[in-house]
């Protein structure tokens, strides 16, 4: 099933050229931010451009569970009126956060240093998603965590009673791992210290310091080092969410790979942290240009010209180089299948915790579709070909990106390639089918 009901089998087929503007939706990481840290400060906080995803729709109701005034003014403009840093009231009802694991483990870390308790869970996909990554790095302020089996969703987390500050280095870089304990770190006394030994996406240092928060970065020997100065008062502010580079790397993808095509694709966040995928594909050949680069909302961004690049050539994606493009990987994997060459993908092993295990879902579906690959825990070997047979049912296994993916893959594919669900796009890229659409790719929804 969907995310969020019946499933919506969806089949791509080989598509004329793109041409068009793609503009893709705000993006998630920094829409689910601007609400937490909106929900944790005091006055009003103003956001525009926030993605409408369920996703980020799940963690505004739950910011108002939790006794923020949160209220949608107009397409992606919402206001919060926050409770302050150790604000947040005792939810009535169980915390219901959909599909996504970013929304769950940052509202965890918001709550966890605060005596109240909460219950949380979620879709089929979510309730199936380590959790002690998160609570065992929050029980060392204090809290508390009972879930099922294997840490799993639902479960419940009673915040410490008297939280003590925090030293904390990751053990897997994890960009949500460290935002829950910082955001934890907020409400506990002196300074609590996150060091990761491979630098992840970097929006909650970015948006702490724009509300208020005291925090340092130093790069040490044993990694990046962040040091968050605890019990700030944080202020409302204006926040405008970039487009997300995530969600962009669907049409900038297809049209690197569907003959002919030309699209641009305006404001993608160009966040460094975040940059990997269009790194790897311009080291492929990809002929894309970033014009009128620029900043907004304290993220740099600019508009992204793509065109058609017949001569994409296999790569090796180096390690730590795998954080800041690990939601990539899935696409980047579509275009390796129809460059020149091998593409070995290294550092992947995170994606078997993701919605899905990604690696898998991709391998079968691949597999399925005629390409040959190779997999190990951490590394993903795609070997690429003239032309994808196709003609496969691909699982999504309640995952956005992977539905996303083998559709892109179905519009250069010699036979149409069907995803059993697309429901769950939704919850990231609602706007996906009408976008894709209005470039020209022919994706149509099937009978259930």
């Amino acid at each position: 099933m969907s995310a969020h009901g019946t499933p919506i089998p969806m089949t791509a087929r080989a598509s004329g050229p793109l041409t068009g503007v793609a503009e893709v939706p705000g993006d998630k990481s920094i829409s689910h931010r601007a609400l937490i840290l909106g929900a944790l400060s005091i006055g009003e906080t103003h956001v525009t451009g926030l993605l409408e995803g369920q996703d980020v729709l799940d963690t505004a109701e739950a910011m108002r569970a939790f006794g923020a005034e949160v209220t949608r003014v107009g397409t992606g403009e919402w206001r919060v009126h926050g409770v302050g840093v150790g604000g947040f009231a005792e939810p009535e009802q169980v915390i219901d956060c959909g599909n996504s694991g970013t929304g769950v483990r940052l509202i965890m870390g918001a709550m966890a240093t605060t005596p109240i308790s909460a219950t949380f869970t979620g879709d089929a996909s979510l309730n199936s998603r380590p959790m002690g990554r998160i609570t065992d790095p929050l029980a060392l302020f204090g809290t508390q965590a009972v879930g099922r089996a294997g840490g799993r969703l639902p479960m419940t987390l009673v915040g410490a009673e008297s939280p003590v500050p925090v030293r904390y280095t990751l053990p897997m870089p994890s960009a949500q791992v460290k935002s829950a304990v910082l955001l934890a770190g907020l409400n506990a006394p002196g300074d609590t210290v996150v060091i990761e030994p491979e630098a992840t996406r970097d929006h909650t240092e970015r948006m702490l310091r724009g509300f208020g928060a005291q925090v340092a970065v130093e790069d040490t020997d044993e990694g990046r080092m962040i040091t968050l100065t605890g019990q700030p008062e944080l202020t409302g502010q204006r926040v405008a969410v970039p487009r997300d580079p995530s969600s962009a790397a669907f049409p900038v993808c297809a049209a690197l790979i569907v003959p002919g095509s030309e699209i641009t694709v305006p404001g993608v966040s160009r966040n460094p942290t975040r940059d990997g995928l269009f790194v790897t594909l311009l080291e492929m050949g990809a002929d894309i240009t970033f014009e009128n680069p620029r900043e907004e909302g304290g993220e740099p961004v600019a508009d992204l010209r793509v065109r058609y690049s017949p001569d994409l050539r296999g790569v090796e994606t180096p390690v730590e180089r795998a954080a800041s493009m690990i939601d990539e990987f899935p696409v980047l994997s579509v275009v390796a299948a129809c460059a020149k060459g091998t593409t070995v993908m290294r550092g992947v092993k995170e994606l078997r915790v993701k919605e899905s295990d990604r690696i898998d879902a991709m391998a079968r579906g691949l597999e399925a579709c005629g390409v040959r690959l190779e997999e190990t825990d951490d590394v993903f070997t795609v070997h690429g070909m003239a032309q994808v047979p196709g003609g496969a049912t691909t699982h999504s296994r309640l995952d956005h990106r992977i539905a996303m993916s083998f559709l892109v893959l179905g519009l250069v594919s010699k036979s149409p390639i069907r995803v059993d669900d697309g429901g769950p796009i939704a919850t990231s890229f609602p706007t996906f089918e009408g976008l894709m659409d209005g470039l020209g790719a022919i994706i149509s929804r099937d009978p259930a």
